[in-house]
């Protein structure tokens, strides 16, 4: 075998099976829970000595740690382990118009602080500041050191171009565009910042640990001030060749009055347009809206069902395109997906015959925060082992 300058093959070194196999241990108890040497060496066909060696290893590094013993029926008392969750921890941030969620977790998943703020920030810099401020106060709260966060992801609407470092697309957040917002994020906070679409971020928090949990393939559906979605596909969110995949708002849609599009008739606004079309009148929000057809008001139920109506519609053009096996319906919108799902339900058996089921997120308003913990704990996950001192 050559060496790395030689054809660039790769030496298959002690070292590199050392880690190599403290990785492989490493995952199986992430993912299925505390284990003893004797059932790691059955699982993964190592020798006792060779588990017996990484595992000594990762407890040294702080990743592994004792987590009581098993006493079987017969032969010895067993020592299990467990990954320490608290070797790292990750940072998610959800940035929406109305409101600022922050969350950190450790290498469990568990969250271990949280906040919301409302977002009263009405430009672009002050609310990069709002972001950096209600961070550092949640995990100067929390307990955890600082040094010990390797990772933050920020969910924000719109499409991250990472070479020109500015955000495209987020036409809700006033000058939102302007580069340098999140490099001056990243400089607040001392943390590496991944930028993620919310919707995106919401599809995988849906995934990870909502309904969409075991899903082939999986369409979330952000319904609120705009509209957005996002897809999983084996576990994996489909972002397309630009990031823009999901970006169904900007889909075209014929009006009376001229070309449209799909987030002018599908979102919180088209709401309260139809809503006023039908009689309402007063201050109204999408809530109210919803709130009124709740109680019967009729202008409000022909409001709501008119909205189910073009959802459905548009729930058909992505069934055409993806088939997915499930749709969700989220958002701020779709926390009153049980007033829309009997007419999209409705509505997609009587003009498709491409009929993904389609549910309610189980998550809410936190979706979005559970898609950036997910990909900040992937990340942090890997820097923490790589990290590690090695022997």
């Amino acid at each position: 075998m050559t060496s790395d300058d030689e054809g660039g093959a790769q030496i298959w070194n002690p070292q590199r099976l050392r880690s190599g196999n403290e990785r492989l241990l490493l995952g199986l108890l992430r993912s299925g829970g505390p284990a003893s040497r004797a059932q790691l060496a059955r699982t993964t066909g190592l020798s006792k000595p060779t588990v017996s060696s990484a595992l000594a290893s990762l407890e040294l590094a702080g990743l592994v740690r004792e987590a009581g013993v098993h006493t079987p029926e017969r032969g010895r008392t067993a020592v299990l382990y467990a990954p320490d969750p608290t070797a790292g921890y990750a940072l998610g941030i959800d940035i929406g118009r109305a409101w600022l969620r922050v969350a950190l977790a450790d290498l469990d998943g568990t969250i271990v602080a949280r906040t919301e703020v409302r977002n009263q920030a009405r430009t672009s810099g002050p609310m990069a500041d709002l972001v950096v401020a209600t961070a550092r106060q949640l995990v100067g709260s929390s307990g955890v050191a600082p040094d010990t966060i390797v990772q933050a992801v920020v969910g924000t609407p719109g499409v991250y171009d990472e070479e020109l470092r500015r955000v495209r697309f987020a036409g809700n957040l006033p000058g939102w565009g302007r580069p340098g917002l999140f490099d001056r994020m990243r400089e607040g906070l001392g943390l590496p910042l991944a930028v993620h679409n919310d919707a995106n971020l919401a599809a995988l928090g849906e995934y990870t640990v909502g309904v969409g949990a075991g899903s082939r393939l999986f369409v979330y559906v952000m319904i609120g001030t705009g509209l957005g979605m996002g897809v999983v596909s084996e576990g994996r969110l489909f972002t397309g060749a630009h990031g823009g995949a999901g970006e169904i708002g900007y889909l075209p849609w014929p009006e009376r009055q001229g070309p449209g599009t799909l987030e002018g008739l599908v979102s919180g606004d088209a709401v309260v347009a139809a809503a006023r079309a039908h009689g309402m009148t007063g201050d109204l929000s999408a809530k109210d809206v919803f709130d009124a057809a709740r109680s019967g008001d009729p202008a409000g139920v022909k409001a709501v069902e008119l909205e189910g109506e073009r959802l459905a519609h548009a729930v058909a053009a992505v069934s055409a395109v993806l088939d997915p096996d499930l749709v969700v319906l989220g958002g701020g919108v779709g926390h009153s997906a049980d007033l829309l799902l009997p007419t999209v339900r409705t509505t997609l058996r009587a003009i498709t015959p491409i009929r993904p089921r389609v549910a309610a997120s189980t998550l809410g308003e936190d979706a979005v925060l559970h898609g950036a913990l997910a990909i900040a704990l992937d990340t942090a996950r890997d820097v923490v082992f790589e990290r590690r001192p090695h022997p």
